[in-house]
């Protein structure tokens, strides 16, 4: 996969992960007080992880092909993190 491959691909994964982030606030608007600060402190952490993506995308779009290898790995862990974390959340 190329470098713009690469990049269509991530950015179709931050919009779905972004329809999840909003699922899960739906949902939070559902639960009890207790349960929605869980929900809120969850959804936020997640937040941060998606935004850090989108930086690191936007890092990827200017960068070189030896960088822009570089920010692939760390941008593949950050993801494996994020869909364990979307996982945990949901099940």
């Amino acid at each position: 996969m190329d470098k713009k491959e690469y990049q269509e691909k991530l950015e179709a994964q931050i919009k779905e992960w972004q329809a999840e982030v909003d699922k899960l606030k739906a949902q939070a608007q559902k639960k009890s007080a207790e349960t929605k600060i869980e929900y809120k402190d969850r959804i936020k952490e997640l937040e941060q992880r998606v935004e850090k993506q989108r930086e690191k995308l936007d890092a990827m779009k200017e960068a070189g092909e030896s960088k822009w290898e570089d920010l692939k790995k760390e941008i593949e862990k950050e993801t494996n993190e994020i869909k364990a974390q979307l996982r945990d959340i949901f099940s």
